[in-house]
């Protein structure tokens, strides 16, 4: 019996509005923009960033691929069909009036460790993953969860919460049932809106991809206006780590690297004195692609 394949392209489109983070969704958040890969495609990305636009009528900037899918059961097919889902990172910016955004942190409330929301779905997932590991009958695998569960959501004192670990913290609540797509019923399931098929298991590939390049390169800068101050920037890189940042720090390390470069005009809107208007070095600009130290992020 010949299987026939089918090559599926997927896009984590987000920008920043606000301070916060957004994906770009349709069928009424459930689902990442996608569609098949068509012979009318020069090439993947020429594919993703087709159906893109043809579904949300928004054009991406930088695009990058982030991971091929092909679990079997990852949507509802035939034997003889497989579907395997190529998945894409995009970063652009997001305009008043424009459907389809939907907050990161609606889809992962825990992810953000900043907002009291997100330290007391922790606290519930906590309690909810400690019933699951009582419940096991084999001593050292109740032992070798349970240290799984205390590194990944950073259980005790001791225990330092890792913002890239996005994915392996919703294989974690999927493989302990306690998320929609796993099977579990909606009352039992852990905060969080769910998405049709892995599409969100995809959004959290994209989301742990974009918090470790925001450390080391200023892929940023698609996300920002042209002209923006270091409070706004700080703002923008915290709501994506979703943990706080050391500003003093910050703001040295963004000197000390000359990613930025002053204006000489000044943001009076700011509530307070005004502030200095910044905007991306030339090289930055043109590049895209200039190595950076790791950005000073603060415990939660």
């Amino acid at each position: 019996m010949t299987t026939q394949i089918l090559i599926e392209l997927i896009a984590v489109l987000t920008a920043v509005r606000d301070d916060t983070p957004q994906v770009m969704t349709i069928d009424h958040g459930r689902s990442l923009p996608s569609g098949p890969l068509e012979n009318a495609h020069r090439s993947l990305q020429a594919g993703v960033r087709a159906w893109v636009e043809r579904q949300t009528g928004h054009p991406i900037g930088h695009v990058e691929q982030l991971y091929t899918f092909a679990d079997h059961g990852r949507m509802l097919t035939t034997e003889q069909v497989r579907t395997i889902a190529i998945s894409y990172l995009a970063l652009t910016r997001s305009h008043a009036g424009e459907t389809g955004w939907r907050d990161w942190y609606d889809y992962f409330p825990w992810e953000n460790a900043k907002s009291e929301t997100g330290r007391t779905c922790r606290a519930h997932i906590e309690r909810r993953l400690c019933q699951w590991v009582a419940g096991m009958d084999n001593p050292a695998t109740r032992i070798a969860q349970w240290q799984r569960c205390v590194s990944l959501f950073a259980i005790g004192d001791m225990a330092v919460w890792d913002d890239e670990l996005v994915l392996q913290r919703y294989e974690l609540l999927y493989e302990a049932g306690l998320v929609p797509e796993s099977g579990c019923a909606a009352a039992d399931a852990v905060p969080g809106q769910p998405m049709h098929h892995d599409h969100r298991r995809i959004l959290a590939t994209g989301m742990a991809r974009l918090r470790a390049k925001i450390r080391y390169r200023p892929v940023v800068f698609e996300l920002m206006p042209e002209e923006f101050t270091l409070l706004h920037l700080q703002r923008v890189m915290e709501s994506l780590s979703g943990i706080h940042i050391h500003k003093q720090n910050f703001r040295r390390l963004i000197t000390h690297q000359q990613l930025v470069e002053e204006t000489g005009a000044m943001e009076e809107n700011t509530g307070g004195r005004p502030a200095r208007l910044f905007r991306f070095c030339g090289e930055v600009r043109q590049a895209r692609q200039f190595t950076g130290t790791k950005i000073p992020l603060a415990v939660p």
